[in-house]
């Protein structure tokens, strides 16, 4: 039962080799600079019975294939692979980031899908094009292997339409599908199942609010199970203070830099996605780095921090209204899975409200899922780390078996 997960970017492929039975990673890789002068490909074998090992190639890789095509040769590789031959793959599953209103769920990827995934590329066009260049790779390589598209958007289908709507003109939304869709939700799904065992409660009578803080940056409400808002809309900008994203922002700011500085939308669409946030308030967006600045008696570094803990907040205490009821609110991904300044700053004040912190457990360094709220806390507070790979490999074998 081993699964290969494949997630491709414009100009790189991310790559594990997961045996299901087990639940075990037998090798990771990231095919890098595809179609650069020279091209990278890092992989780490696990294969069990040997010691761990590691490769790094660097030669041009001028397309796609021609990157699967080295990873699978690594694969196979007599002394380093973990696999004898392309046959002991039983199943792909494709991160897929825009399903638009498609797709509710994973599905097995047929020539109807792949249509409908290219329908969707002017939602997200940088991704679904790069995620439909891995999908056919892939099928060129495998063509007898079963292979699962596993959607960003998916999780969030379940919001309705009071949540997901725009307060535009009707018409927009009927022709053009302008709404709210929400990202990361294998993440947000994987977490809240997780939260849900660790409660000890079927994930169906579960009311969570999950916090996917990394570079990108994502809040969802979850009421029995299912996605009913989420901070990120029709494109991953909106919502919280991200790395170098805005967030939420006054719509009518790109009209006043256009009128008074006399930028372009492009030149404004790059602004607000790769020099905002973080990186736009103090020239820093890993918050590593942002804490060692502060230290140091940087103002701006902490005003970065403020800002962005202070969004996290608003959003929590605007989750806690919509839910009502809260059993667990979960901090995830690289900055939420790290850093107890951060969540201790976004829970500031919410006491309360129920949510107390146990500081001691908040600091306490650990790699697995733990509960960091007091024992009087009436809502409990979790870290758990986020497999998004393993979630997409449980949705394919979810799919594969029917």
């Amino acid at each position: 039962m081993k699964f290969l997960i494949i997630n491709s970017g414009s100009s790189s492929i991310k790559y594990q080799v997961i045996e299901m039975e087990t639940e075990t990673v037998l090798a990771v890789g990231l095919v890098e600079r595809i179609g650069e002068e020279v091209g990278r490909l890092k992989s780490t074998f696990f294969p069990g019975t040997k010691a761990e090992a590691e490769s790094v190639i660097e030669q041009p890789i001028p397309d796609h294939s021609s990157g699967m095509r080295l990873v699978i040769a690594g694969l196979t590789d007599k002394d380093k692979g973990v696999i004898g031959d392309t046959s002991e793959i039983l199943a792909i599953g494709h991160r897929v980031v825009h399903g638009g209103e498609d797709f509710h769920s994973s599905t097995m990827i047929t020539k109807e899908v792949m249509d409908a995934i290219q329908r969707n590329i002017p939602l997200a066009p940088l991704h679904n094009s790069a995620n439909l260049d891995g999908i056919r790779v892939a099928m060129e390589i495998f063509p007898k292997v079963p292979q699962v598209a596993v959607f960003d958007t998916a999780f969030h289908q379940t919001m309705p339409p009071h949540a997901f709507m725009y307060a535009l003109p009707y018409s927009l939304y009927e022709k053009d599908r302008v709404r709210r869709y929400g990202f990361h939700g294998t993440s947000h799904r994987f977490v809240a199942g997780e939260c849900a065992f660790l409660l000890n409660k079927p994930l169906a009578e579960c009311n969570l609010i999950t916090i996917h803080l990394g570079n990108g940056c994502s809040m969802t409400a979850i009421e029995n199970g299912r996605s009913v808002d989420t901070s990120l809309g029709m494109t991953p900008l909106e919502g919280l203070v991200m790395g170098t994203r805005s967030g939420d922002l006054d719509p009518a700011v790109h009209l006043f830099l256009q009128q008074n500085k006399g930028w372009d939308l492009e030149t404004i669409d790059a602004l607000l996605n790769k020099e905002s946030g973080l990186k736009g308030l103090c020239g820093l967006n890993d918050m590593r780095d942002i804490h060692k600045a502060i230290e140091s008696g940087d103002a701006r570094a902490a005003l970065a921090l403020d800002v962005q803990t202070y969004r996290n907040r608003k959003y929590i205490g605007a989750y806690m209204a919509v839910l009502g009821r809260i059993d667990g609110i979960v901090f995830t991904a690289g900055i939420g899975e790290n850093d107890a300044i951060v969540r201790a700053k976004s829970l500031k004040g919410l006491e309360a409200f129920g949510v107390r912190l146990d500081s001691a457990k908040n600091s306490q360094r650990c790699l697995g899922a733990r509960c960091i709220s007091s024992q009087d806390s009436t809502v409990q507070v979790f870290v758990i780390p986020t497999n998004e790979e393993l979630a997409i490999a449980r949705e394919v074998a979810g799919v594969v078996r029917g």
